[in-house]
């Protein structure tokens, strides 16, 4: 049963912060790698007579992907405050922005109307001087205005001289008013217009004002972002550092594994199934004897084989597979909620392995931990699932136990599927697969008001300002190492995001004849503070940006468009590769943004 377990081995994203190994020296990583490798292989080629030793009294990790220096400095955790104080007033004051400039819209639509309404009075005016114009015209023309004396000589009644003469009175009186009525409309206009002309200078004038504070904060935004960014390199380059040493951790440990199955080859044996080991004392398959417990009966699920110089632990068939999957999947990275086959959550990597292997299993920590048949800690095999909490925040983690000092785990602080010391004074159980599970029972929760903690990672409450959302990171502050290349251009996105794309990008291109084309992906804090200043209105508070957590894209070559068939084929297609238009961004919900996707998990 020779099973190659270096296929998917691949550099893995490890941790900016661990609440485990905090401090340790460079050297105390080094010896354990060797550790991690020889403690697994002495444990599965050890003499076991009795019992299968227990688990050491194991210090905290010291494994790479423990914190050092920079990446859990007083200066950094300073900058991060510093930046995120400067983000809060900006947050603020894009409120301020935000009315100025609807105060100032208003004004002016005020100011227009005004304006319209002076235009409106004087062509009244005008139209009513025409008319005057052209009644003194007609006198002119006549000889002047009539009056009774001219009437009378002219041979009229006298009665009806009277009656021409209040006729004329009264057109006279007429056009007096229809010209003071104009006159009066048109300085009440301008009275209004002039009015909403001093508004709209206040309001200039108050906009100008909350752009100025709004100046300053920028100005402050960019100092901070500049030692930011010098505090990120020193970070980036440690980061690579680690990473460079998880990936000898796990190839180290996947060739122990490798060379586990080899012996098992090489021995003659041939894992039984599980069903065979989970009674020892019902009898066991021919030439395999018990493993003692701690409790001094033999353990279920698991056998030996008895030789010179040492016996060979003999696993379920299940297992051996289980966990050979399991090794294959090292170095992919760990992203929340989703099950595979680029990317694992802690449970659904637990599932996925056992899966393979035939037996079924629940995709939760809680679920796993609730079903699985117990084994004392003592009596911990490779295989075991290791159920990791504290008192104050309740189950936290799930892993693979590759002996007793190590796990196999997609973890959420390391942002991968890496191999981790296994901290003895976090053990809240261990499970064993290969037996039958039990009755669900129920699942230690967080106390005392404590956060939840899944995967090894802080669940924060939707009310959380997301500082530290995910790998420890702040928005926008993610060193390059954390993120995976798109391939194009030097963009980047976190590394299960960019995995998708990748995959959609190439269905694209089977419909499309080329890739999909990319404007924006990840988005630095520096860059979002520059967009900002470009566009205070329009683009996010620097430290906000969606952008800014590795999981959103801008798209062109026709998706920018809503009316195409590029875009159409996004709608289709893009949720089968876990990417989303947000409805805020669709058409007619006020901000169209038929180029923003974003990545929300398989």
């Amino acid at each position: 049963m020779a099973t190659d377990v270096h296929r998917r081995v691949r550099p893995g994203i490890i941790a900016s912060r661990h609440d485990d190994g905090v401090g340790r020296a460079v050297s105390g990583r080094s010896a354990v790698r060797s550790r991690s490798s020889s403690s697994l292989v002495a444990l599965l080629a050890a003499v076991l007579v009795g019992a299968v030793a227990g688990p050491a009294a194991a210090a905290p990790s010291e494994q790479p992907g423990g914190t050092t220096g920079v990446l859990d400095s007083a200066e950094l955790t300073a900058l991060q405050d510093q930046a995120a104080s400067v983000q809060g007033d900006l947050q603020e004051r894009q409120s301020a922005v935000t009315a100025a400039q609807d105060q100032l819209a208003q004004a002016q639509q005020a100011a227009d109307a005004a304006a319209a309404e002076v235009a409106d009075a004087q062509a009244v005016l005008d139209q009513a001087r025409v008319g005057v114009s052209r009644y003194a015209a007609a006198v002119y023309r006549d000889g002047g205005a009539p009056t009774a004396l001219s009437l009378l000589l002219e041979g009229g009644d006298p009665g009806d001289v009277v009656s021409a003469m209040g006729y004329l009175e009264a057109v006279d009186a007429e056009n007096d008013a229809v010209l003071q009525a104009a006159e009066d409309r048109r300085r009440q206009a301008q009275a209004q217009q002039d009015a909403a002309s001093a508004a709209v200078a206040d309001r200039q004038a108050q906009a100008d004002a909350v752009a100025a504070q709004v100046g300053d904060l920028e100005a402050a935004a960019t100092a901070v972002t500049d030692q930011l960014e010098g505090a990120l390199g020193a970070v980036d380059r440690q980061l690579a550092q680690l990473q460079a040493e998880q990936v000898q951790v796990n190839q180290q440990t996947a060739a122990a594994w490798q060379s586990y199955v080899d012996q098992l080859t090489a021995a003659g044996v041939g894992p039984p199934a599980a069903a065979a080991l989970r009674d020892p004392a019902a009898g066991l398959p021919a030439g395999l004897v018990p493993v003692g417990g701690s409790t001094g009966a033999a353990q279920p699920g698991a056998a030996q084989l008895p030789r010179r110089p040492s016996s060979l632990l003999v696993l379920p068939a299940e297992t051996v597979a289980a966990v050979s999957a399991a090794m294959t999947d090292l170095g992919l990275p760990f992203a929340p909620g989703t099950s595979g086959p680029e990317s694992f959550d802690c449970g659904s990597l637990v599932q996925a392995a056992y899966g393979a292997a035939g037996i079924s299993l629940p995709a939760t920590q809680g679920e796993l931990f609730a079903t699985t048949e117990p084994v004392a800690p003592a009596d911990v095999l490779p295989g075991d699932l290791v159920f990791l909490g504290t008192p104050e925040s309740g189950l936290s983690h799930v892993g693979i136990a590759l002996d007793p000092q190590t796990m196999l785990a997609a973890d959420g602080r390391a942002g991968a599927v890496v191999v981790r010391t296994l901290p003895a004074d976090q053990v809240l159980g261990i499970g064993r697969p290969s037996l039958p599970p039990r009755a669900a029972v129920p699942v230690p929760g967080p106390t005392g008001g404590a956060l939840a903690v899944e995967c090894g990672n802080t669940v924060y409450p939707a009310s959380y300002d997301g500082s530290r959302q995910w790998g420890g990171y702040p928005n926008g502050l993610i060193p390059p190492s954390a993120l995976c290349p798109l391939g194009v251009a030097g963009h980047a996105l976190r590394c299960d995001a960019a995995a998708a794309y990748r995959a959609m990008s190439a269905a694209y291109a089977s419909a499309f004849g080329s890739p999909v084309c990319i404007t924006d992906s990840y988005r630095s804090y520096a860059s979002q503070v520059t967009l900002y200043g470009q566009k205070p209105a329009l683009a996010a508070v620097p430290g906000t940006s969606n952008h800014g957590w590795g999981l959103a894209v801008d798209l062109c070559g026709g998706i920018e468009s809503y009316s195409t068939a590029q875009y159409a084929w996004m709608v289709a297609n893009a949720g089968r590769f876990g990417f989303i238009h947000p409805t805020w961004a669709d058409q007619g919900n006020g901000r169209e943004e038929p180029w923003h996707w974003e990545y929300a998990g398989s």
